[in-house]
């Protein structure tokens, strides 16, 4: 007979322990472990030895004999979804979008909805809201067409049922929390529940060849609600990111079986919904003040697509013992590691000064490549002195002060050309990479350490004056 015990389980990686614990094992995450009831049964006194079986698996087929053409990707009629996405919806495809709660999630979905019904058979399952909220939003949005479905339903089994009799093309679920199995004694959210339905759902996507999207909220951290236990299951994680009080929004996706994951797509949030950013570049860079010290561009690649961004610093006496360092939409470790260069390599003096990074438009810069555009703008920040409006540069900076070769350097450049720049600092190493100079419409500075671009700067400064 079953007994019923309780079992530990830490709600940011899903690990399993007996009792309670303080940290978990597994992730090292503070005071996560949630009690839960676990059923488990009861022990077999005697156990055979294996023998062999007879049976075989049935469903073997030649990777020759195996079609893969035809139409395998669903276009959303969103350009920058289609490319986070790798070029389109995949059939048979599980795809996690992770957010915020009021970002957007269920806005974008149900636009995406409305171009996708247009061939094809949508059902829409909320378990957040009543199929009249949703109607609202719909008309809101200009959605209506007869090949949407909407249902309210919480329960994971009857939804995958539906799924498995009706075949519809395309499925949303919003949203994952709400979603429960009956044989699951833990409550709808918890991890084992997140869990058990993802792997349902999983299943019926690969069974009915049903493209499924599964719509999360993120925990206090920032995250998607338990990434471990969810990430290795779905075939893309998308995350949906940006500020509720601005316009903008960034969609990124952190894993993709079908595509790049280095690929952005960038929204703008208005009356009618979300609409894509066609010019990512033109839109950070709007507003932007000219003639003022600590501000820097730089173009980083972001997939195939070069972004001019503005880099921002602010350099200030400290009031305090000890400096202070903040950084916004940059690494706060490579941010000390190019302060550390600037002092060492250049001998500038900044034991004494506070030091403020901020990506304007909430772009966030992983890229090594804008190391140099936040030394430029530090330095500028330091004499006081403003860079060119109409100057851009680009580069990896090394321990030595030298700036290394990055890639895609005429991809880069011609965007700066395509916007108006008319100087382009670049690394001294992708000289060969731009090949003849004098295709370009606008003038190149190959440098080769900090020192040298410091002193291209100074130097325009001075014509300027």
């Amino acid at each position: 007979m079953a007994k019923v015990r309780s079992v530990y389980v830490c709600a940011s990686c899903g690990y399993e322990s007996a009792k309670w614990n303080g940290r978990c094992p597994s992730c090292g995450e503070w005071n996560t472990f949630e009690e839960q009831e676990a059923t488990v049964q009861a022990p077999v006194r005697q156990q055979k030895a294996y023998t062999g079986t007879t049976q075989t698996v049935d469903a073997i087929s030649r990777i020759t004999d195996i079609d893969a053409g035809g139409d395998v990707r669903y276009q959303t009629g969103i350009e920058e979804f289609d490319r986070v996405l790798g070029g389109g919806l995949v059939r048979g495809s599980l795809v996690l979008l992770g957010g915020d709660p009021g970002i957007g999630k269920s806005t974008l979905l149900l636009q995406v909805c409305g171009y996708l019904c247009q061939g094809h058979t949508v059902l829409y399952i909320s378990g957040e809201e009543s199929v009249r909220q949703i109607k609202l939003r719909a008309d809101r949005l200009g959605v209506s067409t007869p090949n949407l479905y909407l249902v309210s339903e919480t329960d994971a089994e009857r939804i995958a049922n539906t799924i498995s009799s009706k075949q519809p093309e395309v499925v949303v679920i919003d949203s994952i929390q709400t979603m429960g199995l009956s044989a699951v004694s833990s409550m709808p959210g918890s991890i084992t529940q997140v869990r058990e339905c993802t792997n349902l759902f999983m299943r019926t996507a690969k069974a009915s060849e049903s493209a499924i999207f599964i719509v999360s909220h993120v925990n206090k951290d920032g995250v998607i609600a338990g990434p471990k236990v969810m990430e290795h299951i779905v075939d893309a994680v998308l995350y949906f990111e940006g500020d509720r009080n601005l316009s903008y929004r960034i969609l990124r996706a952190v894993k993709n079986r079908y595509g790049s994951t280095n690929e952005i797509g960038v929204f703008e949030m208005g009356n009618s919904g979300l609409e894509a950013v066609e010019n990512p570049s033109m839109m950070l860079l709007s507003g932007r003040e000219v003639n003022v010290s600590g501000s820097c561009v730089s173009c980083v690649m972001e997939g195939t697509r070069p972004i001019l961004a503005e880099v921002q610093a602010l350099v200030t006496k400290t009031a305090f013992g000890n400096p202070r360092r903040m950084a916004t939409g940059f690494d706060y470790n490579r941010m000390a590691i190019i302060l550390a260069v600037i002092e060492k390599r250049c001998g500038f003096f900044l034991s004494n000064l506070d030091v403020y990074i901020n990506v304007a438009g909430g772009l966030k810069l992983d890229e090594p490549s804008a190391d140099l555009a936040v030394a430029l703008a530090v330095y500028s920040g330091i004499r006081d002195v403003p860079i060119p409006d109409k100057l851009a540069a680009f580069g990896e900076i090394g321990l030595g002060g030298e700036i290394r070769h990055v890639s895609s350097v005429p991809d880069r450049v011609r965007e700066a050309q395509r916007l108006g720049f008319d100087t382009c600092i670049v690394p001294a190493q992708s000289r060969k990479a731009l090949g003849d100079l004098r295709s370009y419409e606008i003038e190149i500075l190959p440098v080769s350490n900090l020192k040298q671009a410091f002193s291209q700067v100074s130097g325009r400064a001075e014509e300027r004056r």
